[in-house]
């Protein structure tokens, strides 16, 4: 029986596939050949006679399942759900490879690789227990990292961690870690240089600087404030070419 747990692992198999059904009851099952599974380094195919069913290394080792072990069909149901417990965890570590992750994205890919949602809440609570996984801590840090990088108003923080699914509580939280003078700093950089792109007269580039600061997710308050020094400074710039230096 090949019992595919994992579909990036599935492959045409020229042997006869079975179910775990398929397998005798109350009779005990002796393991007569072990083998690597072709294109997987972590997964073998264990053979009781006629019958085979695939699992992780991890489990092949934590079950003794070597040539010549015996195992009733009851304890091989044992071992399936281990091994899919063990390809949810795995599956979940190579998501994180590429970045932080949360909660709900994670519970969202592990859906989408068919784990049922009894293992994907223990695979969870696994992740984040050896903090793999941390919502409190990807919320104050992506906030952190799109305020000063990407010079992103609260308004978009804030809708973008509710789409990753965080909490409203932890939102609420790395938002006021933004200082209002960190926001406004952030504001600030990102309306010079749009202000300084736009040609026409000071009502032409308020209008537009100030639409494209509400699109970035600035408050109305934020962008008024902000259009104020901007003024301001254009003023101050236009005075100063107006200065006559004497020969």
């Amino acid at each position: 029986m090949v019992i595919q747990l994992d579909p990036e692992f599935e492959e045409k198999q020229d042997k006869e596939e079975h179910i775990l059904s398929d397998f005798p009851d109350n009779e005990l099952l002796e393991i007569t050949r072990v083998e690597r599974k072709k294109k997987s380094d972590h997964r073998y195919i264990i053979h009781f006679g006629a019958y085979n069913m695939t699992v992780h290394e991890d489990v092949m080792i934590k079950y003794r399942m070597i040539t010549g072990s015996q195992f009733m069909k009851s304890d091989l149901e044992e071992i399936v759900l281990a091994d899919e417990r063990q390809r949810a965890y795995v599956e979940g570590l190579r998501y994180l490879g590429h970045k932080p992750r949360t909660a709900q994205e994670m519970a969202r890919r592990l859906r989408q690789k068919e784990i049922g949602e009894t293992i994907i809440a223990e695979t969870l609570q696994r992740l984040q227990r050896e903090q793999y996984i941390d919502d409190p801590l990807y919320a104050k840090q992506w906030a952190e990292q799109r305020i000063t990088n990407q010079r992103k108003g609260k308004m978009w923080i804030r809708q973008e961690l509710r789409e990753k699914g965080i909490d409203k509580s932890l939102i609420a939280e790395a938002l006021d870690d933004i200082t209002p003078e960190q926001e406004q700093q952030s504001a600030l950089l990102s309306a010079r240089k749009k202000w300084n792109l736009i040609r026409g007269e000071v009502p032409d580039k308020r209008r537009k600087t100030g639409a494209y600061l509400m699109r970035r997710g600035f408050s109305g308050e934020m962008v008024r404030q902000v259009l104020q020094i901007l003024v301001q400074e254009e003023n101050f710039q236009g005075e100063d070419d107006e200065i006559y230096y004497p020969e």
